[in-house]
């Protein structure tokens, strides 16, 4: 039996509008539904209310897409000159799209729309739009951290604020323009610190070598009433070596690991009775070759048992509140054998040269099996690590109560994440 290939002499037409707009009908005829070019739909699109004079749309109206008749959505992308995009939904049909991002003032914005007829026919429209300029001057502005340059693994991202911002729907807003890539890519969120400061840190350290890039895409979007972002500068990090070191507070002992690898094992001594040092994950925050410390600045009386003054060196630092590893001659009759520092992780001369020389702003530092206190997650140093992943996920304003590790699809939905 022979069968003859159905042609379609007319497709289905398509009505898109988009936003407050309306339009007519645009049909595409004749060949193979998978062979044949995209239908130009140009008369049947408008949006944002946009009038033939070219009169800019509003940026705090949504952007909406919806297909007519038989046709459907299969793909909308929308983005502005600098390169962000309008996150999007698209309902089950696939007979609307609207937009879940707010759009910027005094933005070009490209919107694309794929659509498909009841034989399969593919149908495109490209337009492109201009936001009118934002009615409030008062702006947020972001401030990233650390400086550029290169770091170990433990380094977190930190975004400063100018200005709090409380409410959690703005904070969803704030974060998700808060992008951070990494090569290779890694998973990680923001938790916010306080109504100013962010942080953004992996589900596991930064891979060693990797290249961080952050910037804001706040710019113009609207936050709240009488708030939008403001313009930040980007930050570029490298993620150097993997070097942890891990020091065992019962056992008077510190083993270094490079990429893994068991580098160096060093006598120490850790905080005595009263001093214990605190346990956890801390990241170094900095290398002083000569420090003066005296007990005075950490509350310590001067003249008591337990004062001191002293003159250091090769002094590692940990913490905000005065935690170092350093070289302490003093005590090297004490070291691999008893603790009796004041909380600090005490070396012979030689090997706190060594360590100093071999680690950097961002590597990690972990104390293990100590009596003292669980280091701090913020306020004295960078104590992230020390929350679980799914502890950190709660201070989120995008992915607290969501399932940890959403697929690519998921995360994508029809379009690329945005901002």
């Amino acid at each position: 039996m022979n069968h003859s290939p159905r042609t379609r002499t007319v497709a289905g037409c398509t009505l898109l509008v988009i936003a407050l707009g309306a339009g007519g009908t645009a049909c595409s005829s004749g060949g193979n539904p998978l062979t044949d070019k995209p239908y130009d739909a140009t008369d049947q699109i408008s949006f944002n209310g946009l009038s033939e004079d070219g009169k800019k749309a509003d940026p705090d109206k949504p952007l909406e897409v919806t297909a007519d008749d038989d046709d459907r959505i299969t793909d909308v992308t929308a983005t502005d000159a600098t390169g962000r995009s309008v996150t999007g939904e698209l309902s089950t049909d696939g007979t609307r799209w609207h937009s879940t991002s707010p759009l910027a003032a005094n933005a070009h914005y490209t919107v694309r729309v794929s659509t498909e007829d009841e034989d399969g026919a593919p149908g495109r429209k490209v337009l492109s739009f201009d936001t009118s300029k934002p009615t409030t001057k008062k702006q947020l502005g972001v401030t990233f951290g650390p400086k550029s340059g290169t770091y170990g693994v433990g380094q977190p991202i930190t975004a400063e604020l100018d200005k709090p911002v409380k409410d959690k729907a703005q904070r969803a807003i704030v974060e998700r323009a808060l992008q951070v890539d990494s090569v290779p890519a890694v998973q990680g969120a923001w938790h916010w610190v306080d109504d100013k400061e962010l942080h953004y840190r992996p589900k596991e350290y930064w891979p060693a070598h990797a290249t961080v890039q952050v910037r804001s895409n706040l710019d113009g979007v609207k936050i709240g009433d009488r708030l939008r972002g403001a313009p930040s500068k980007p930050l570029k990090l490298t993620i150097g070596d993997s070097v942890v070191a891990v020091t065992d507070a019962a056992s008077h002992s510190m083993t270094v690991y490079k990429n893994g690898e068991d580098i160096n094992e060093i006598p120490v001594t850790t905080g005595k009775p009263g001093f214990e040092t605190r346990n956890g994950v801390k990241v170094v925050l900095g290398k002083e070759y000569f420090v003066r410390m005296r007990s005075a600045t950490v509350g310590i009386a001067e003249g008591s048992s337990d004062s001191y003054d002293l003159p250091v060196y090769y002094a590692t630092r940990l913490t905000w509140s005065g935690e170092y590893v350093h070289a302490a001659p003093w005590s090297v009759g004490s070291q691999g054998y008893a603790n009796v520092s004041h909380g600090c992780t005490g070396m012979s001369t030689g090997n706190a040269e060594w360590f100093f020389n071999n680690v950097h702003e961002g590597d990690v530092v972990k104390v293990v099996n100590s009596d003292g206190d669980t280091m701090e997650p913020f306020g004295n140093g960078f104590g992230d690590w020390n929350l679980s992943w799914k502890n950190w996920r709660t201070g989120s304003a995008l992915v607290a109560g969501t399932p940890d590790a959403p697929t690519a699809a998921e995360r994508a939905r029809l379009r690329p994440e945005s901002v």
